[in-house]
């Protein structure tokens, strides 16, 4: 059989990787990825353990141990009697905050032919803060091992600078959580409350159902554990805090939603639609004495979920908005500044809020999800 360029057709097989260079390569760089999502977990024993023999496949080396700045957090390979001298490598190695070779006075090693009677320590930092060591156990320490240990040393230091972004990611966004719930309107708790109040002798009925649709809206506002939920779990959120302020507005206030089945499932930012529901009543509505028409829509969109919470009310001036987005505090807005920067820290840029809004002509916000996204999950 020929090709179109007339050379004979030759079967692919996995020896046509390239030279020996290139399969070393390819090894190291797979041996690598073994071992970063270990280390992308952060510094701690558990993550220790399951990185420390991927890195010492990387250095080749008798043994290998990765410690923090207090001691020993998991070792591999051989001259495990050696494990007992890792506090006393970590200590020595942060007085010079740079790499150190011992050889078998230091380690007392007394074994005739061990295989890890020399080390080389170097030390892990992150963010110019040392935070543990990386050390390599050989029967003689040589300058390769020694730059190579600095190598690996500085790539499991930015994967560890990697993990302590993440982490900071998610501190800031439980912080933006805790600030949105603790901006939940003094006045909806009261006037709820008197709505509620309003009905116990006229509806007892309606009064106990609204007590119990409180009591939900509230303990879901104030869930402590995780950052994610479903669509569904979020907008049975928001019909509870639109049935609450109906019991206050009554016929003045009009709800509509349309919701396609298939995106209830679909994980969101926890508190991620209420608020812009909170501030289409708040600023859409509560002034004007017709009230007004909010209408919430969900649907599927391709590889996306699109939510739109539209309001018929007063408006808002684009600038006013613009500052908003931009995360001017001063402005006054229920959430859509929170909202905005956590669904761009969660998904990127091109996902923050688009809102459409001007005076006398309502406003529309747009909220655009992918339906799946790495790790996203409620």
């Amino acid at each position: 059989m020929l090709r179109a360029t007339g050379r004979p057709w030759r079967p692919w097989r996995r020896d046509h990787l390239g030279t020996d260079a290139d399969r070393a390569t390819f090894r190291t760089l797979h041996t690598a990825a073994l071992a970063s999502p270990a280390l992308r977990a952060g510094l701690t024993r558990e993550s220790a353990e399951r990185a420390v023999r991927h890195l010492r496949a990387l250095l080749g080396s008798s043994a290998v141990a990765l410690t923090d700045t207090g001691g020993l957090l998991a070792w591999d390979g051989a001259g495990q009697q050696h494990a007992a001298r890792v506090p006393a490598l970590v200590q020595a190695t942060l007085e010079r905050t740079g790499s150190r070779a011992f050889g078998r006075e230091d380690l007392h090693c007394v074994e005739s032919g061990c295989p890890a009677r020399t080390a080389v320590v170097s030390p892990l930092f992150v963010e110019d803060r040392v935070v543990g060591t990386l050390q390599a156990f050989a029967p003689v320490s040589t300058a390769g091992l020694a730059r190579a240990t600095e190598e690996v040393a500085q790539w499991v230091s930015g994967q560890l600078e990697l993990a302590e972004l993440d982490s900071s990611r998610t501190r800031l966004m439980e912080a933006e959580v805790r600030a949105l719930r603790a901006q939940i309107s003094p006045h909806f708790v009261y006037n709820s409350l008197g709505a509620i109040a309003s009905f116990v002798r006229t509806d007892p009925d309606r009064a106990r159902e609204l007590l119990l649709e409180f009591a939900d809206f509230t303990r879901y506002s104030f869930r402590r554990h995780g950052e994610f939920t479903t669509l569904a779990e979020e907008l049975k959120s928001v019909e509870r805090y639109l049935l609450l302020e109906q019991a206050r507005f009554g016929e003045r206030l009009q709800v509509t939603l349309s919701i396609a089945p298939e995106v209830l499932p679909v994980a969101v930012p926890f508190l991620c639609i209420q608020p812009l529901v909170e501030n289409a009543v708040r600023h859409g509505l509560e002034t004007a004495e017709a009230g007004g028409h909010i209408r919430i829509t969900a649907r599927d969109q391709d590889h996306e979920c699109l939510i739109e919470v539209e309001d018929d009310g007063a408006g808002e001036d684009p600038d006013h908005v613009r500052r908003v987005l931009a995360g001017d505090r001063s402005v006054d807005s229920v959430g859509l500044g929170n909202v905005d920067g956590r669904l761009r820290a969660v998904y990127g840029d091109e996902y923050g809020l688009v809102v459409e809004t001007a005076p006398g002509a309502g406003t529309k916000v747009v909220v655009r999800v992918p339906k799946f996204a790495p790790g996203v999950h409620a």
